[in-house]
């Protein structure tokens, strides 16, 4: 009986371990979010996030006498976004925030009209993130009437001139960013905001950064997509074979890559009907494209206006461009992750427009210029060592 006793003893132990440690398993990955909200006049709270899938939820809670609650499951911080009744789409909807999930019991103190300054305990990753906002604080602040001029200009043109003045403020705050992922190599704030940097990088300058994560931010889902995106600024930067492509130009013809290989220099110029930079370095492209077309040169314009096809075509013919080659950029609305390498912007890792991609005659990228490139003065110098000695 003594012995069966033990066994049946040990078995229970066991069972009650292994539903322990089960249960262990599940609360790691899980989160519950409390929450108490002031002034609201609506009975709905949601919040939208990634599962451990990958899969995006998006759950909504009832507000009961100044309270609400979530619970749901993430594999590590995430990026959630936070709202009530919105008035708009935007992301400056005064009932409208992002704050950081983790796999933890949270608090949360929030007034309506007032989400931005929620406050939210139990985060690590929320509280730095709180750090870095308020070192960046006093610059946006001072940004802020030119941002109110923005937001109030509905003419495009003219609101991107206005967008032009961001540029000190932002680099001012890109040194606060640079110098936050230095200090800070387990974070997941710096991955996720690493999203954000790395159009401006070039590839072994976002590579320095990734280098010193360590392993566990390294194998999150924001660095593992940040690894993704130094490979493709890789594939599109110098030293590289150029990624070929077919496809169908602004007159209905084919035009393959392949086709200039061992007879011309191509130049890809990444743009859109809509980008003010790209337009306003026009001028200049049709005198570079101008003075060399007859040495062995040719441009490739790639518009990333596939779901504005008119103002596509109006663009090439208002700017006086349709002197060299023009296609479009393959992006598809609803496109899977299989078709997405399709994508001309992805495969040569193009974060920002303009950016363009000088190829030789053997297929090989040997400039990259804008978007974590040169600039157009390297490209103009660049261009003149090839052709200048040919007259």
């Amino acid at each position: 009986m003594k012995t069966n006793y033990i066994t049946i003893k040990s078995q229970i132990l066991g069972l009650l371990m292994f539903g322990c440690l089960a249960g262990y398993g599940q609360q790691k990955d899980t989160f519950t979010l409390s929450g108490k909200i002031t002034s609201q006049d609506y009975e709905f709270m949601y919040l939208r996030y990634n599962n451990p899938s990958g899969n995006i939820v998006l759950d909504s809670a009832r507000i009961i006498g100044g309270t609400f609650q979530f619970k749901g499951r993430i594999a590590e911080p995430t990026v959630a976004n936070l709202y009530g009744k919105m008035t708009s789409q935007s992301m400056d909807d005064p009932n409208f925030t992002n704050l950081f999930l983790e796999p933890a019991l949270m608090t949360l103190n929030v007034r309506a009209g007032d989400f931005k300054n929620a406050a939210l305990k139990g985060s690590v990753s929320q509280e730095e993130q709180k750090a870095l906002d308020k070192l960046k604080a006093p610059i946006r602040k001072e940004m802020e009437p030119i941002l109110e001029t923005y937001r109030k200009e509905k003419n495009h043109e003219k609101a991107a001139e206005i967008r032009e003045q961001f540029e000190p403020f932002n680099a001012r705050m890109d040194k606060i960013d640079y110098a936050f992922f230095a200090s800070h190599p387990d974070s997941y704030v710096a991955a996720y905001m690493m999203r954000f940097k790395i159009g401006g990088l070039n590839a072994g300058q976002a590579k320095e950064i990734y280098n010193r994560w360590t392993p566990r931010i390294k194998q999150s889902s924001y660095g593992k997509n940040i690894a993704k995106e130094i490979e493709k600024l890789e594939n599109g930067s110098p030293g590289n074979i150029a990624a070929t492509f077919t496809a169908k130009d602004i007159n209905g013809e084919e035009i393959r890559l392949s086709d200039f290989k061992g007879k011309k220099y191509v130049m890809i110029d990444f743009w859109a009907s809509w980008c003010v930079p790209c337009r306003k370095g026009n001028p200049h492209l049709i005198s570079v494209y101008n003075k060399y077309k007859g040495k062995g040169f040719e441009i490739i314009g790639v518009a990333s206006d596939d779901s504005a096809v008119d103002a596509w075509k109006r663009a090439v013919e208002q700017d006086k461009i349709g002197i060299w080659k023009h296609i479009l950029s393959g992006y598809k609305r609803n496109a899977s992750e299989m078709e997405k390498p399709e994508l001309l912007n992805f495969r040569y890792g193009i974060h920002t427009l303009p950016t363009k991609i000088l190829i030789d005659k053997n297929g090989v990228i040997i400039g990259r210029y804008g978007g974590g490139g040169e600039d157009d003065a390297a490209m103009d110098k660049k261009l003149a060592e090839i052709f200048g000695d040919h007259q």
